[in-house]
Parts: structure tokens; sequence; C-alpha cells
């Protein structure tokens, strides 16, 4: 007698929803929920759980897979709308110093006390996250060229100018190093190649000796072959075509 066959099309059963485990994970956390029979525990268990996902635990910030989805978002709006935009990398300057003379909470407390002077000097509309160890990093919408050196300065001294209190009551101020690029305006650029030329002026201005702003002038941003062959892609073509049928 044959077994009988295996329909194809069943779908298989949804995984178990490990709800007590995420409970744990958001008490953990600190994150505060309604009570139980409030109808919208179920949806503050979701939404605190997708803000988790995108937070840096140390900091607060936003991480860097939230920073990668923000500056695709806005090197988009560069290309589709030319509004200026300028991304900025942050360094804290020696900061193995401090973790190997002073210890790792006392680093911790550096790069907490950093992110949240970094907070005081950005706008709402504004991205900053903590994108790995002690490098940070800013996108600012509708941030003039004429304005980014100015603005990138003001960060540096705010952040030069903190004093840090330690557990062990011996004060510490440091320093930050900021490398920034404009987005090209019109031209459909990528996340890649943006960061890539913001790095390059973090490397310069630690190479001319920390504690300093290297910005790409905009004048002098060259558009290279990848972002010309983006200029004229298909989805760049698709877009005006949309607006000559609007």
């Amino acid at each position: 007698m044959s077994s009988p066959s295996t329909d194809s099309t069943a779908t298989a059963a949804p995984p178990a929803l490990r709800l007590e485990s995420a409970l744990q994970l958001l008490e953990q956390s600190g994150r505060e929920l309604p009570a139980r029979d409030d109808p919208a525990w179920l949806q503050a268990i979701v939404d605190a759980l997708c803000d988790l996902s995108s937070r840096d635990p140390l900091t607060g910030l936003a991480n860097r897979r939230q920073f990668e989805i923000a500056l695709a978002r806005e090197i988009d709006r560069v290309a589709r709308a030319g509004e200026p935009a300028l991304l900025l990398m942050i360094d804290i300057d020696h900061f193995k110093r401090v973790n190997d003379s002073r210890g790792h909470a006392a680093g911790d407390k550096v790069l907490q006390a950093v992110a949240l002077r970094l907070l005081d000097c950005v706008r709402p509309m504004d991205t900053l996250a903590r994108i790995g160890g002690e490098e940070f990093a800013m996108i600012l919408p509708n941030c003039a060229p004429s304005f980014g050196l100015a603005v990138a300065e003001r960060i540096r001294l705010q952040v030069e100018g903190q004093v840090i209190a330690l557990d062990d009551g011996e004060p510490l101020s440091v320093t930050i190093s900021l490398g920034g690029a404009f987005a090209p305006q019109w031209v459909r650029s990528t996340p890649a190649l943006w960061m890539s030329r913001a790095d390059e002026q973090l490397y310069r201005a630690k190479d001319e000796g920390r504690n300093r702003t290297c910005l790409e002038l905009p004048t002098t941003v060259q558009v290279s072959a990848e972002e010309k062959n983006l200029l004229f892609s298909t989805t760049q073509l698709d877009d005006l075509e949309d607006h000559g049928q609007a």
C-alpha cells in the first residue's frame, strides 16, 4: 500500500511566539510597558523591540544598521531634490589611551558623555549614530556648504570643552576629529561612496594632528565613474519620466 502523498501546497506552522523571552529582554533594557490588560500592550512590545534593535545599547544612539538605512534614504533625497546634505564622521582622539590608563568602565563613561554632547548639537531632522568603537557619524540634511565648517567646528568645540566625571574622581577631557563630505547634488551616488569621501577627510584630520575638522569642499567634489553610470541608470530615467508625466 502506497504512503499518502504530502500536500506541497501546505504551509508550515508559524514558529511559536517566545513572548516571555521578549519581555525579559525588554525588562533588562529598562523598557516600561503598559499593563497586560491594556489593549496597547502587545503593540507596545512590538514597538519597543523594533526600537531596541535599532539602538546602540551603550549610548542609546542609532546603531550602524539604522544609520545605513538613514544614509541610503538621504542619498535618495539629495538625488531627487538636489538639496545639500553633509555627512560627518567623528572619532574620539586617543581613545585607546583612556581604556588602557583608566579602564574599560571609564571608556564606556567617555563614550556615553560624548554621545550626550553630540546629541545636544543635532536638530530633530539629523541622524546621529554610533557606528563602532569610538566612532560616531552624523547626517545633516539641508546643511548648506557655506555653513558646513562652522557647524562641524561648533560640534568639535562642544566636545573639547566638556569635563567628564569618572568614578575614580579624576575628571577627564577628550577631543574629537571630524571628517565631512557633502553628497553630490542631483547625482544618484551610493552610501559607500559618500562614506568613503567623509572617511578620507577624517583620516586627513588625524594625520594633521587630530582635534580638528576637515571637510571636502563641494567645489572640489569629483563625480566618480560609478556615479556617472548611476546618474543615467534605469531608476534615474524612470524618475525623470515620472516627473514628465506629472
